[in-house]
């Protein structure tokens, strides 16, 4: 077979924008035409293969953009994600949806790069690379920035819960799919994430304890 060719995603403005991506899980099993696709990346049909990246990188990305916040980083992970997802397809239930398996590779190996950041702490990310002293007339820039920061000190599991529910607009049933966990439990690692972050924000006086901007 050969290696799986991931092409550069689109921006969809700035990288590490405040741009809200919606994600929307398809409900129940596999369609015809996913499963002829499918069907045909376990024959090792190359162009079914890049088909599958084309239809998917996109969705992928923008987990992995908004986890990791480093845009090599995250195509990096996006390479990863479809490779595994190829060798793997032999052992794919086609009754359970398609986008949360996939996703769940993707956001596992997002947790294994964050979980090395942090044993790393050297390791630069995208928003140290910012000039002190430059910021957005309007504040958003900088709010993005702040908010990004505190994020790369979330426990990835509230890190991951977050951004899939805010960013991404994806319900809690599909977050749990896609971290293999309960509902509930994902209704408490989003509200731990917004109270850290809150937490966070307030000591560096990004925002009052009314939730204004500073």
């Amino acid at each position: 077979m050969q290696p799986v060719q991931c092409h550069r995603p689109k921006r969809p403005g700035q990288a590490q924008s405040g741009l809200r991506v919606a994600i929307w899980i398809q409900d129940g099993a596999v369609g015809d035409s996913l499963g002829k696709l499918l069907s045909g990346c376990l024959r090792g049909e190359e162009g079914a293969v890049r088909a599958l990246v084309e239809r998917y990188q996109n969705m992928v990305f923008g987990l992995c953009i908004r986890l990791l916040h480093n845009r090599q980083d995250a195509e990096d992970v996006v390479q990863e994600t479809f490779i595994r997802a190829v060798r793997s397809l032999s052992c794919y239930d086609r009754k359970r949806p398609f986008e949360p398996w996939l996703l769940a590779i993707a956001a596992n190996r997002c947790r294994s790069l964050m979980a090395a950041r942090a044993r790393h702490r050297h390791v630069e990310v995208a928003w140290e690379t910012i000039p002190a002293g430059e910021s957005d007339p309007t504040g958003a820039r900088h709010l993005q920035e702040e908010v990004n920061r505190a994020l790369d000190h979330l426990r990835p599991e509230y890190r991951q819960a977050f951004v899939m529910f805010h960013q991404m607009e994806m319900s809690y049933a599909d977050i749990a799919q896609v971290l293999n966990c309960p509902i509930n439990t994902v209704k408490t690692w989003i509200h731990r994430a917004r109270r850290h972050l809150i937490a966070q924000l307030q000591a560096r006086q990004v925002v009052t304890s009314h939730g204004a901007s500073s």
